[in-house]
């Protein structure tokens, strides 16, 4: 089983920046990608960015430049360095790790709530 604890969210002006971190526990195997995902009322859940075990990363078009995911494979804690933040990414942001073997596995964080004024 694993357990995902996010925090970091919160209050922020447009403009400014943000910095989420999510930390696993339980079985966390070389395999499992992690990453963040985002929804806002009304709308689906959609990927944020995701980063493997060896560093790769997949960072939606909507956000690239601005924000910046990275990865502590010992602490077994990913965090979404977000800047330059816009009103439209207000949404609960939901930390997730993908386990794939012979089925697709996913894990979700709680979520934290960040909202962008403007």
């Amino acid at each position: 089983q694993v357990h995902l604890v996010e925090s970091g969210g919160g209050l922020v002006q447009a403009g400014g920046s943000l910095r989420l971190s999510c930390a696993a526990s339980g079985s966390i195997f070389s395999i499992d990608s992690m990453g963040w995902y985002r929804q806002a009322p009304g709308k689906q859940r959609d990927l944020v960015a995701t980063i493997s075990t060896g560093g790769r990363t997949n960072v939606a078009d909507s956000v690239k430049g601005r924000f910046t995911i990275s990865r502590d494979n010992a602490k077994n804690t990913v965090y979404l360095q977000m800047n330059s933040l816009k009103p439209e990414d207000t949404a609960v942001y939901y930390c997730n790790l993908r386990r794939v073997g012979f089925s697709i596995y996913d894990y979700w964080g709680q979520g934290t709530q960040v909202t962008v004024s403007s």
